[in-house]
């Protein structure tokens, strides 16, 4: 069920054993790539693994998160790690009055902390609330291939191909630390962290299934039974 397009007494009539809610960002993803990929790539999983379950509603995504670290670009929006955790705290609270269970998916590291400390604390006040993040094993940082592949699979007309070029590629373990302490912008010019060089739509479907079996299998590990 989408919540965004439903009717209260559809949600009233409805079973109801698990809300899901994408989380993204609104920030700099190289010139390539809008700045509203984190958010598409969550929606776009969360759509595919929710498809025809009974029971789990979709909420409509949260767009803006934690992304202080691309501050340095135009057009990046952040609301702070303190802001998001009490809103995802606010949120599961009001949410768990109609839905026995939560499951935050989150497609922005920087959101991270801000995720675990609110699952933590409504896990503490005896809410079910989980958390499920969106990570490509071995894919590079920041729109690189990996990124760039899925936007090709998911929303190929944002992507602009022409435009796309090579960033830092160094790990993202000698970066951090910089990173930490200047921002983004100060390790990449162009905001890229790695290169998107290579990117498909084919393997951007290929990632996004593996993406969708995984969340697959943490909303049956969520989902709440009658």
């Amino acid at each position: 069920m989408e919540l965004a397009s439903a009717t209260w007494t559809d949600v009233d009539r409805a079973a109801r054993r698990l809300l899901v809610v994408p989380l993204g960002s609104l920030e700099q993803h190289g010139p390539h790539l809008p700045m509203d990929t984190d958010l598409r790539v969550a929606a776009a999983v969360a759509d595919r693994a929710c498809a025809g379950r009974d029971g789990v509603g979709v909420a409509p995504g949260v767009p803006i998160g934690a992304s202080g670290e691309h501050a340095g670009f135009p057009g990046t929006l952040s609301v702070g790690t303190d802001a998001l955790a009490a809103y995802l705290t606010e949120l599961g609270r009001h949410a768990s009055r109609d839905w026995p269970a939560l499951l935050l998916v989150n497609a922005h590291g920087g959101n991270g902390p801000a995720v675990e400390a609110a699952v933590s604390l409504l896990a503490y006040e005896g809410r079910r609330a989980h958390a499920w993040h969106a990570a490509v094993p071995g894919g590079d940082a920041h729109a690189g291939r990996t990124e760039t592949s899925l936007m090709l699979a998911i929303a190929p007309d944002t992507v602009r191909l022409n435009e796309a070029e090579s960033g830092n590629t160094e790990s993202t373990a000698d970066l951090m630390p910089r990173m930490r302490a200047e921002g983004v912008r100060a390790v990449s010019p162009n905001g890229v962290l790695g290169d998107p060089a290579g990117a498909t739509p084919e393997e951007g479907q290929r990632l996004l299934t593996a993406l969708t079996a995984r969340l697959t299998r943490a909303i049956e590990r969520a989902v709440v039974s009658d």
